[in-house]
C-alpha cells in the first residue's frame, strides 16, 4: 500500500487514527483506541513530522514503519492480543508496536521486544517511558531485550502472537516453534519483492498461511549485516 496522505498537515495523533479509519485501513474501535493512547510522537526521531504515513529512518539503516502498516498488524493480530496473553516484537525498533501490544494484552499479559541494536533498546526504553505505556514497562509486564529476533525469545513463550518488523528470506523455524496453537504471526517474507503473511498455527499444531499485502521492509537479519546496510 502506498502512503496515503504526504507532508505534515496532519495535526495530532489522533487526527491520524481518524484518517487512518476514513481511508479504510482498519475498522476496529479497539485498534483506534490503542492507537490514540499511545501518541506516535514520542517514537519518532527528533525533528521529523510524526503523523505521515510514511517510514521514517531511526539510524542503524532501521525504520519506523509508516502508521497504516501499524494499523493493519494491529488489526490482523487483535484477536491474539486478548487481555493476559503474551505477545512478541522482533525488530522492535522503537518500541511503538510493543508498547501498543502492551497496552491491549493488559497488566496481566506480557508483551516481549527484542531489538538486537543496543542503541534502540535503550532509546525505545525512554521512549516507552515518555507513552501511555509507562506504567507496563515499570512493573514488568511490557520488556525490551537485546537480541537476535530470528531466535525469539524463549523465556515467555508460547506467545498467542508474534509480530515481525523485519523481512524474512523464509520464516525462522524458532519463531514458528514459540507460536502457541491458535497463535497468529505476522511476518513480512522475501527479498526484493515481499508479502506480509498472515501465519496461523491451527489446534493439532499444523500451520497455515496466506499472503496480506505487498509490503517493503528492511531485511531481517543479523545485526552486522544490518549495520553494514546489507
Amino acid at each position: 500500500m502506498e502512503r496515503l496522505w504526504g507532508g505534515s498537515g496532519i495535526k495530532g495523533n489522533t487526527n491520524m487514527v481518524s484518517h487512518l479509519q476514513r481511508y479504510g485501513v482498519f475498522n476496529s474501535e479497539r485498534v483506534a483506541e490503542v492507537m490514540e493512547k499511545i501518541d506516535r510522537a514520542c517514537f519518532v526521531p527528533d525533528g521529523t513530522p510524526p503523523y505521515i504515513d510514511s517510514p521514517m529512518t531511526i539510524g542503524y539503516n532501521a525504520t519506523i514503519s509508516a502508521p497504516h502498516m501499524h494499523a493493519m498488524c494491529l488489526q490482523l493480530l487483535e484477536p491474539n492480543l486478548q487481555p493476559g496473553m503474551h505477545v512478541l516484537d522482533v525488530g522492535s525498533g522503537t518500541g511503538y508496536l510493543t508498547a501498543c501490544f502492551a497496552v491491549m494484552v493488559g497488566h496481566q499479559g506480557r508483551a516481549v521486544g527484542v531489538e538486537h541494536i543496543p542503541e534502540l533498546v535503550s532509546s525505545s526504553i525512554k521512549n516507552i517511558e515518555k507513552s501511555e505505556a509507562a506504567s507496563f514497562l515499570k512493573e514488568g509486564s511490557l520488556c525490551i531485550h537485546v537480541g537476535d529476533g530470528r531466535q525469539g525469545w524463549p523465556e515467555f513463550a508460547p506467545y498467542d502472537a508474534i509480530h515481525v518488523g523485519a523481512a524474512a528470506r523464509e520464516i525462522p523455524q524458532a519463531l514458528i516453534d514459540q507460536l502457541k496453537p491458535g497463535g497468529r504471526m505476522v511476518i513480512p517474507v522475501g527479498d526484493l519483492f515481499q508479502d506480509l503473511k498472515v501465519v496461523d498455527k491451527n489446534l493439532d499444531g499444523t500451520v497455515s498461511m496466506h499472503d496480506e499485502t505487498a509490503v517493503r521492509y528492511v531485511p531481517l537479519t543479523s545485526r552486522d549485516a544490518q549495520l553494514r546496510g546489507q
